[in-house]
């Protein structure tokens, strides 16, 4: 095991994608500090992770958000790494038929849950004086598709809001980066598109290397990228 020593936030840690950074994470020797609104899951998933904090946390109550991170950064002493995984999909309709419910829940679950974790996190790696902070976009919201109107603006706006950390922490020596992943190889995709090639998409271990080299020292002179992660195309 590598000597890695380093401590590792990860929000939407139970989902597919999350246990894939975790894992490899893990292999590297690291201390986690995972979150996730579904606390059974996180429990089933690494409750025999010694090297692990579990924290049921819902990533919209921004008090919340702050109050369970900072009791956890108390306990660790620092983090020195952020992925931030969790959001949401969501596509259907037209533009002109969007429901209010749907734009909302996009805009929450995909940017609003940036801007929480960002306040909860981003004071403690400006006063360490270092960090690293990864997010996850999507490749298909770098231009608009048909029924995806809320999906890709959500996404872009996570986009932007990466683009912008960026810009204010490159000085202080905090590195924040996203990853544009194409479909991820999960059961939930399978079964949603039975008939699609899954050989394309991007397994999600794969997706975790990418978001791990965007953690590591390897990574020390990349600002504000997106960057694609499109599987076999």
């Amino acid at each position: 095991m590598s000597n890695f020593s380093q401590t590792v936030i990860i929000t939407g840690a139970a989902g597919q994608l999350g246990a894939a950074v975790v894992a490899h994470f893990q292999r590297l020797g690291a201390q986690l500090l995972l979150l996730d609104r579904d606390a059974q899951a996180l429990n089933r998933l690494y409750g025999s992770l010694t090297a692990a904090a579990l924290i049921e946390v819902d990533l919209l109550d921004r008090d919340q958000v702050a109050t369970r991170v900072a009791a956890a950064l108390a306990r660790a002493g620092r983090t020195d790494v952020l992925c931030h995984l969790a959001g949401g999909f969501h596509m259907g309709e037209p533009v002109h038929e969007t429901p209010a419910g749907a734009w909302d829940l996009m805009m929450d679950l995909n940017a609003r849950s940036l801007i929480h974790v960002a306040a909860a996190v981003v004071p403690q790696m400006i006063r360490q004086g270092a960090g690293r902070i990864i997010t996850v976009g999507a490749a298909g919201a770098l231009k608009g598709a048909a029924d995806m109107g809320a999906y890709a603006a959500s996404k872009s706006a996570l986009m932007r809001l990466t683009e912008a950390m960026s810009a204010e922490l490159r000085d202080r020596n905090i590195n924040v980066n996203c990853v544009l992943p194409s479909t991820l190889d999960t059961p939930a995709n399978r079964a949603a598109m039975p008939d699609a090639d899954p050989t394309r998409w991007v397994a999600p271990a794969a997706l975790a290397d990418v978001i791990g080299f965007l953690a590591s020292h390897g990574a020390r002179a990349i600002h504000g990228a997106l960057i694609p992660v499109l599987g076999r195309v």
